[in-house]
């Protein structure tokens, strides 16, 4: 693994200036070697007997190397000896990850209070034993089947403070030597397997600790290596699993770091498909950030959306992934859109809309159809978004010019998405006919995933085309749903359903309000 020299820090804010020298002593390998060759036979099966046995042992050695240390704190060379035999107990213990049945039991021992102290350890080296073993035992693969034996862990290790002692250890370790470097990769592994475990754990860490802080600082760092992109996963994590997480880190100016690391790749792509993953992981960080209505703010105040377009006009291969995060800016955020607007958004955002893609290395149908979507989204913000003034002239004359060619591609995508949603209802019917019984939203449900949603948004779109006082584009409409053999109806219905649909997770103020717009559609194509 690559590693990037950087600077230590302190838990203190604002305080980078390196911690105190960590006392090391490193492990004697003939010493370890002569200890792995004794005569202590080797364990072949895992009963509870054995598991009883390993933590005694285990308790036993750190016993030692504790009256050690207390007695000879300034004479390595007299508790070295105890440090290799608690590293060797370490390593006895990882047999346990075949086992996970028996975590109660090394629960009910207080054997995992003791593993969790050693990450406070004077000797790295044992530190290091103590982040790889508490790896090992929390691994997917290892827990998936045992659920409640794994609950029953990390419940433990998190009641023990392993988050804080493995975050405070994220700020000791040095990544210009190789395996400290490697635990810091492990830390995060760790955090990432309790996650999956405990789905709070995402937002208890970023509580009790400074966890938030120091992924930015990583992902802010320039040259890419395997930890920076592992940080950026577990941001991405961490923002995905929790709205107190997205607040928090916006709070903690988590908008501009993120549109600062993105900005490195506005005119050069990523150089390996890992560094592609961790562009990727950043722009999902920054869409989950643009959730909150606070943080909208601050990316406008950040001219994010101006770097949005930046990279959208260098085509390069975060071209995506900026439309994707202008959707979410822009979602029910009017200050977004008109920013849009007056920094020539739509002179970029429109061949987009028309097809006018870079192709990418993805699928390219799957990839067509997905910024497809996103931009329909954004094309029905900024109706929503922009009532009046000239922005609003401005937006509707992109519907006018080249002779109504926008209509047009609007009416393309509403007979792609209709087809595919009237196939989607059919499929249902048969289903049910065939006695596999489904209820109305499980039913609504499957049409959403077969592209109900972007039907519904290009029908709102043109429902502020057939508003808007522009007898040449209603005309335009009329004949395009003519020369398709539909009516103003079929439109209707589509809002009719959207309408009908429309949920109170906004509160029912916000609920209201939405079906109150739609509403005026429905009754003007009626």
């Amino acid at each position: 693994m690559a590693t990037t020299k950087r600077k230590r820090a302190t838990l203190d804010d604002g305080d980078t200036s390196p911690p105190p020298p960590t006392t090391t002593t490193p492990l004697d390998l003939s010493l370890l070697e002569a200890l792995e060759n004794s005569s202590e036979p080797p364990i072949e099966t895992l009963d509870l007997k054995t598991v009883k046995k390993l933590a005694l042992g285990f308790e036993r050695r750190l016993k030692d190397n504790i009256a050690a240390r207390l007695k000879y704190p300034d004479q390595p060379d007299k508790f070295a000896d105890s440090e290799i035999e608690l590293h060797h107990q370490l390593q006895n213990l990882k047999l346990l990850s075949a086992a996970p049945e028996y975590y109660p039991e090394l629960v009910n021992l207080n054997t995992v209070g003791s593993i969790v102290g050693l990450l406070n350890h004077d000797n790295i080296d044992i530190v290091i034993d103590t982040i790889g073993l508490i790896q090992d035992l929390t691994e997917e693969d290892v827990v998936e089947e045992n659920g409640d034996d794994a609950l029953a862990l990390v419940d433990a290790l998190v009641e023990n403070n392993v988050l804080e002692l493995l975050v405070q250890n994220l700020w000791k370790l040095n990544e210009a030597d190789v395996d400290e470097s490697a635990a810091i990769f492990s830390v995060l592994a760790v955090i990432e397997n309790l996650i999956e475990v405990k789905l709070t754990v995402a937002e208890v860490v970023c509580e009790r600790t400074k966890l938030l802080k120091w992924l930015l600082g990583r992902i802010k760092v320039k040259e890419f290596d395997g930890n920076k992109q592992y940080a950026s996963e577990i941001l991405a994590i961490l923002l995905q699993s929790s709205v107190g997480n997205q607040k928090r880190l916006g709070q903690t100016n988590g908008v501009d770091t993120m549109l600062q690391a993105v900005a490195m790749y506005k005119s050069r792509d990523p150089k390996s498909q890992d560094e592609e993953e961790m562009v990727e992981n950043l722009f999902d960080c920054l869409c989950c950030l643009l959730m909150p209505l606070e943080n909208k703010e601050r990316f406008v105040k950040a001219e994010g959306v101006e770097l949005m377009i930046i990279i959208m006009n260098q085509k390069k291969l975060c071209y995506g992934s900026a439309i994707r995060a202008l959707d979410f800016a822009m979602t029910s955020y009017p200050p977004a859109c008109e920013r849009f607007v007056d920094v020539m958004g739509l002179k970029t955002a429109f061949p987009a809309f028309m097809g006018k893609i870079p192709l990418s290395k993805k699928n390219k149908k799957r990839y067509k159809e997905e910024l497809e979507e996103r931009l329909v989204s954004m094309v029905a913000s900024l109706f929503g978004g922009i009532l009046r003034g000239s922005r609003r002239e401005r937006l509707l004359s992109k519907f006018v010019e080249n002779e109504y060619e926008k209509v047009d591609r609007l009416m393309e995508l509403y007979m792609r998405y209709s087809n595919r949603v009237e196939a989607e209802a059919e499929r249902i019917d048969q289903l049910e006919l065939e006695d596999l019984e489904m209820d109305e939203d499980e039913k609504y449900n499957r049409k959403l995933e077969s592209g109900l949603y972007t039907l519904q948004l290009i029908s709102v779109i043109l429902g502020h085309l057939w508003t808007s006082e522009q007898p040449r584009i209603r005309a335009r409409i009329e004949l395009l749903l003519k020369q398709h053999k539909l009516t103003t109806k079929d439109v209707k219905n589509v809002l009719q359903e959207f309408h009908d649909n429309i949920g109170d997770l906004d509160g029912p103020e916000e609920k209201e309000r939405a079906q109150s717009k739609i509403q005026k559609f429905v009754s003007a194509f009626s």
